[in-house]
């Protein structure tokens, strides 16, 4: 009922194979969150690793795929791209990672730190740059967020981790490219088919959540959201494909949703998200999803510091929720 290209044995082979710097994440059950939210709240924290993100789990177990010497190239709005100079330098390879021009800051440099080569491409055209740039060498594999198997197995592994904890009824994660809920729901519906997988993507960047509706990639021609991590508009077909038989539902949640979401997991869990990776709890804070315990994942932690002053501001709603 549940098959697709993602393997459960190789996500729990993963669970052996991935950096032990990006496993064992930290999960549990934040009071005051629970409070907030009004129902058990298991909360997964992917940003206390040297990428502040999930992303390493699916990259370093795709690195090992490949020859020392590769040049792996991909795109990138910054976390996929950290991962990529992260797991490259480690396993003895190079990455070049095509960004869009005005690219969140603070992931620009620590890409560079990771040891990516960094290429800024005007307008929307750094995929296709990026795939050029692929095809002109050999030696160079272009890989994308979303369409490998192994990155989505290796995301998978959160689902391991998460499935620890008994008593989930949901579990609610971002949607960008969909390798992350994917990986997590192909072990869910494996070993507990019972728990329901939702979706959650900006309203400003819903073409998943139309995809996912329509059973196909819908594309569109912008995504208007400051969420640069489900900043998505051209979705990958193989991952709509995996999400139509693993996710069960799929919701949107607004810019100053996320914002709100952000304020509340810095005051109450203590760290700070990134916009996408507040999007969970976002949609946990707007929608009436159903489930007495739910999951969810912090799944980034790179927020551009020209939000620090609006996420400082606390609102009235959020101070008095958790009061």
């Amino acid at each position: 009922m549940h098959a697709t290209d993602l393997d459960v044995a190789r996500i729990e082979r993963a669970t052996r194979l991935i950096a032990p710097v990006f496993l064992r994440s930290p999960q549990f059950f934040e009071e005051q969150l629970c409070s907030a939210l009004g129902r058990r709240v298991l909360t997964k924290v992917e940003t206390l690793n040297p990428l502040r993100s999930f992303k390493g789990r699916g990259v370093d177990l795709l690195a090992r795929e490949f020859s020392p010497g590769t040049d792996l190239v991909c795109s990138s709005t910054g976390n996929f791209g950290q991962a990529m100079g992260y797991a490259a330098t480690r396993h003895g390879m190079s990455a070049h990672v095509f960004v869009p021009t005005g690219t969140n800051p603070v992931k620009m440099r620590r890409m560079v730190a990771m040891g990516a080569r960094v290429h800024e491409v005007e307008g929307d055209r750094f995929k296709q740059e990026a795939r050029r740039f692929a095809d002109q060498d050999p030696n160079r594999v272009f890989v994308e967020d979303g369409e490998h198997p192994r990155v989505a197995e290796g995301a998978g592994t959160i689902g391991v981790e998460l499935l620890e904890t008994e008593g989930i009824d949901t579990i609610v994660l971002p949607v960008g490219d969909g390798a992350l809920i994917t990986g997590v729901a192909r072990w869910t519906k494996e070993h507990a088919p019972h728990i329901r997988v939702v979706g959650v993507c900006a309203t400003g960047a819903a073409s998943m959540v139309d995809s996912w509706k329509a059973g196909r990639a819908v594309s569109t021609e912008v995504a208007d959201t400051f969420a640069e991590g489900i900043a998505i508009n051209r979705p990958i077909a193989a991952s709509v494909e995996r999400m139509r038989v693993l996710v069960d539902d799929m919701v949107v949640v607004g810019d100053a949703d996320m914002l709100d979401a952000m304020r509340l997991v810095l005051e109450t869990v203590g760290v700070l998200p990134e916009p996408a990776g507040a999007a969970g709890i976002a949609a946990l804070r707007v929608h009436d999803l159903p489930g007495a315990t739910v999951a969810t994942v912090i799944t980034g932690a790179n927020a551009p510091t020209a939000l620090f002053p609006d996420v400082l501001t606390l609102g009235t709603s959020t101070s008095q929720s958790v009061s």
